[in-house]
């Protein structure tokens, strides 16, 4: 996703209230209804009882009714609408799936969620038999499973503990005529407001809405097909604050689930894949069970069986197939289809050809609607947004991707453009000007959607993929345009902006593309292994699979994007040392700076899109500033097993800490002159002065924060003779920032800018700490050396300043050096009351 939002996590099913068994997971098998002791009556034999009070099936189902046939028979008796429900759905398990078919067109409360396709609720349901003629819609939960079905097994306790909730309960208003089937009315349910086929209560808060004005709701239809119910309303809701309303029209799905359960596969933290969480109660007391990954059911066809086994490619018995929205522009949709069909490579790896692939929407198909949930869709969105995401629906007994509506916002193209623009200007003519040829818009298009169809094949971000490469490598026109600047798709990593104008790198160096781990990920997510006959055993040969793949090529490293401590897993960056990737992108950013007026000039427009271009410039370099970093006080995390050798965890290593600190010196606290581009200020705004202040004081603030602080002690007591300490880090960040002050050098405006900020710093640092010894003396890092250090820190530098104060002769350096003197009183001051 360009933004990782998937609208409230909706994309995993929301199952809060009660558990079902999930009978022998591990294995391909029929799922049968639960037996329960006792006669249970059938359909007719409780119609013989209460022919009373059900009315015959002539006498609801009239001869007015219009019906389809599907799933259901669905039948429209003038304005009422009755579902006919099979005997042999009852106690089957159906997926509701909720989304937004057209937005209301003045709620832009949310420019993310107000869009045709956009997601708004998910639900698991069964329909049951209930008693005094009620028919039951139950939510069902897979949280907690047991295979133990014996007479004092697991899952008896489970049952006997547990009660699915009843989401709504319906009259039986008739029989079918051969006693199979039972009729309800669902008009009622439909046409009011509920969470089960409408908005998620958390999705109406986020979008502010109020109670259902029902004289300006209705039902406008429901589709049934052989598999699933597309049921389309129109509903009204006023805002919270009552002044206004908006109008939506919605589609419902219902999904009848596969009967068949795929086969799960249980997930690693080493390969990155959603997953779907589950608690296995025949597992020992205080085991939490694990995860199922997310994932597409790619079977070879029965006939293929035995050429598979044998290595050879076969198509699946189902591929994987994504359409795109009618709406879309359509220069862009032979860009959108290639992203989806440069994944048919990859799943080679896992023995499948011809596995995904993408297509047009049918046109004036009536069978065929973009919000059916048995579709996967491309869904164009006018959205001002420069999004994309990529969510999924997954059957969450097993973690089977059932389908995906794709978001694709209109404004991605500006995301893109900007993004090029400012990372590959300096090495790529097509991208200096404010309007790309579609060619190249469409290439980046390609990208993208690869990265969101990613997504929704079950892939999740590896933010650790780019740390694997060697910067040097970054500029080898040859390992570039051959590997590609990223191991995987999934990566944020946009463009080579380590390359340089004298490497004359192409575009395939330049893009983002499928890559080594993405092909990894892919054949060990989805290659079959019908041998592995139960959870154990695949799990062995799993592990001993990642690890010697893994072990043979690095590249296949995967770095969660939630490793947040982890200077390897970050978005935006490129290469295995953040330091020497920025010096390679500042260069670059001069150049783009330096070129800018010319690059964003059009004919009849003002210096809007030169401003907004200049804004994305200071952006990028705040980007390299923050990347270097999250190299201070850090540690490295990776998974293992205990057959692999060395730690999971380590720390940064002195010397790559004292590189970052040396970068930050020499690029932001020694005055970065080439930001002050007095053309462009005169053009889009007078106060460049302002600009570089707020950047210093940002990462000041984050490399000398608390934590950080505290994690360098950490690394001290573990490694006293290796550890970069914090004495070290203030030493350092002193040496560069006050430099002046050993030989009495003039200090300029923009160095009295820092210095000032770096002591108002550590103020903040003692405050924080405690402004009086009853909070100081209980505050965690109050009981450490941190508040000692500080203070002998600013003891240490007040001395330096006073000692320097009368050494100085240029009058404005004295004054500030007479100021930074009474600000460390009173900063020290804090630290001894």
């Amino acid at each position: 996703m360009l933004l990782k939002n998937k609208l409230l996590s909706l994309t995993a099913c929301i199952f809060l209230f009660s558990c079902s068994f999930l009978q022998k997971a591990s294995v391909q098998k029929k799922v049968t209804p639960v037996q329960v002791k006792g006669n249970t009556p059938s359909i007719l034999d409780t119609a013989k009882k209460t022919v009373a009070k059900i009315k015959p099936y002539k006498e609801v189902i009239t001869e007015k009714a219009i019906t389809t046939k599907g799933l259901f028979k669905v039948h429209k008796v003038e304005d009422r609408y009755f579902f006919e429900i099979p005997d042999s759905l009852l106690d089957k398990d159906f997926l509701i799936v909720n989304r937004i078919s057209t937005g209301a067109a003045e709620n832009r409360i949310d420019q993310f969620l107000s869009y045709a396709g956009d997601e708004i609720g998910e639900n698991e349901v069964q329909f049951t038999r209930g008693g005094n003629n009620k028919l039951f819609i139950r939510l069902v939960s897979y949280l907690e499973r047991s295979k133990d079905s014996s007479a004092n097994g697991m899952y008896r306790s489970l049952q006997t503990s547990t009660f699915r909730t009843i989401a709504a309960a319906f009259d039986i208003k008739a029989f079918s005529p051969d006693s199979a089937g039972i009729v309800i009315d669902m008009t009622d349910y439909l046409a009011g407001d509920n969470d089960v086929f409408f908005f998620d209560t958390r999705i109406k808060k986020r979008l502010r809405l109020g109670a259902l004005q029902a004289d300006r709701s209705y039902i406008e239809r429901i589709q049934s097909f052989p598999k699933n119910l597309e049921i389309r309303t129109v509903k009204t809701y006023p805002v919270s604050s009552g002044d206004y309303a908006f109008t939506y029209e919605l589609n419902s799905s219902l999904v009848l689930l596969p009967n068949t359960l795929m086969r799960p596969r249980y997930a690693d933290e080493r390969v990155g894949y959603f997953a779907t969480a589950y608690r296995d109660l025949d597992k020992p007391a205080g085991a939490d069970g694990g995860y199922m990954i997310t994932r597409w059911r790619l079977e070879p066809r029965p006939e293929d069986v035995e050429r598979y086994k044998k290595g050879e490619l076969v198509e699946p018995q189902k591929p994987i197939i994504y359409y795109i929205d009618p709406t879309t522009p359509k220069k862009w949709v032979p860009y959108l289809i290639q992203g989806v069909n440069d994944w048919q490579k990859v799943f080679e790896k896992a023995g499948f050809k011809h596995a995904i692939y993408a297509l047009e929407a049918p046109v004036n198909d009536t069978e065929w609607n973009i919000n059916d949930a048995r579709h996967n869709v491309f869904v164009y969105k006018p959205s001002p947004a420069a999004n994309a995401y990529g969510p999924q629906v997954n059957d969450p007994r097993t973690g089977e991707i059932l389908e995906s509506h794709i978001g694709w916002f209109h404004s991605v193209t500006k995301l893109l453009h900007d993004w090029y623009m400012i990372q590959a200007g300096a090495i790529d003519p097509k991208a200096r000007k404010m309007e790309f040829d579609d060619s190249l818009m469409g290439q980046l298009i390609r990208f993208v959607s690869s990265h969101e169809v990613g997504h929704t094949l079950g892939l999740r971000h590896n933010f650790g993929a780019s740390s694997t490469v060697p910067v040097d490598s970054l500029r080898s026109k040859k390992w570039v345009e051959t590997n590609g600047h990223t191991p995987s798709i999934m990566d944020y990593a946009r463009f080579n902006y380590v390359a340089q104008p004298e490497d004359s790198i192409g575009e395939i160096g330049i893009f983002p593309r499928i890559g080594v781990y993405d092909e990894w990920a892919i054949e060990w997510g989805y290659r079959w292994l019908p041998d592995l006959k139960d959870p154990d055993a695949e799990k062995a040969f799993m592990n001993h699979w990642i690890i010697d793949r893994t072990g043979k090529d690095k590249r296949l490293w995967f770095g969660d994007e939630g490793l947040t401590y982890d200077p390897r897993c970050q978005s935006e960056d490129l290469g295995d040392n953040a330091m020497k990737a920025g010096y390679y992108g500042i260069r670059n950013l001069k150049i783009v700076l330096s070129h800018l007026i010319e690059w964003t000039s059009e004919p009849n427009n003002n210096y809007e899109k030169l401003y907004q271009m200049q804004k994305e410039v200071m952006a990028q370099f705040k980007r390299y500033l923050f990347h270097v970093v999250r190299n201070i006080g850090a540690e490295m995390n990776t998974f293992k097993t205990i057959e692999q050798p060395g730690p999971v965890y380590e720390f940064v290593p002195r010397e790559r800490q004292k590189e970052a600190v040396r970068f930050l010196q020499e690029q932001l606290f020694n005055t970065p002159e080439w930001i002050f581009n007095k053309d462009i200020f005169a053009l889009v705004e007078a106060n460049g002065y302002s600009k570089i202040l707020p950047l210093q004081k940002e990462v000041l603030s984050a490399v000398m924060s608390l934590n950080n602080l505290g994690t360098l002690l950490y690394f001290e007591a573990n490694h006293p003779a290796e550890a970069y300490t914090p004495m070290d880090l203030l030493q350092d960040l002193k040496a560069g920032i006050f430099r002046e002050l050993k030989e009495r050098q003039p200090i300029d405006l923009y160095r009295r800018n820092l210095q000032k900020a770096y002591i108002a710093q550590l103020a903040v640092l003692q405050s924080e700490i405690g402004e009086t010894p009853e909070k100081r003396y209980t505050n965690m890092w109050g009981n450490t050396d941190v508040l000692s250090i500080l203070k002998a820190h600013i003891q240490e530098l007040l001395n330096e300043v006073t000692a320097t104060i009368g050494l100085y002769k240029d009058q404005m350096s004295k004054i500030h050096l007479t100021d930074l003197r009474d600000r460390l009183k009173l900063a020290l001051d804090i630290g001894i009351k």
